[in-house]
């Protein structure tokens, strides 16, 4: 009997040592597309830690200052590998593509196609 109990305790112990497999969805969303040089530079630097769908949660009117500061707090505060030359053509792509400066940025915020469509700032539908 002190065998078979011995043997449970290590079956149980070598399931819980397994590894666990974990599989994610795949990526579906994407930054909005624009012939900025940030636009670039973001999906190079930017989708390295986040989904393009995290600009959505954005304010939609922030100005140039909110991108400002967020782009400096994801460099300095969470350590994005960020250099200094690259933030000015990214923080011009956000402001004008999901901010204040923007084609009728005061108009509806962005929106998704679907859970996993292209975020598009006028919130009108992407094909």
């Amino acid at each position: 009997m002190k065998t078979l109990v011995t043997l449970m305790i290590l079956a149980a112990g070598a399931l819980a040592a397994a590894p666990v497999k974990i599989v994610l969805p795949p990526e579906t969303a994407k930054l909005v597309e624009s012939p900025l040089p940030g636009y670039a530079l973001a999906q190079a630097m930017c989708l390295t830690c986040h989904s393009a769908e995290y600009l959505l949660y954005q304010p939609p009117t922030s100005p140039r200052t909110y991108w400002q500061a967020t782009l400096t707090k994801m460099q300095k505060t969470f350590g994005a590998p960020l250099p200094d030359e690259m933030v000015p053509p990214i923080l011009e792509y956000l402001v004008k593509t999901y901010g204040a400066e923007r084609d009728g940025a005061k108009a509806a915020a962005p929106a998704v196609t679907g859970a996993t469509g292209t975020a598009d700032p006028a919130g009108k539908k992407a094909p």
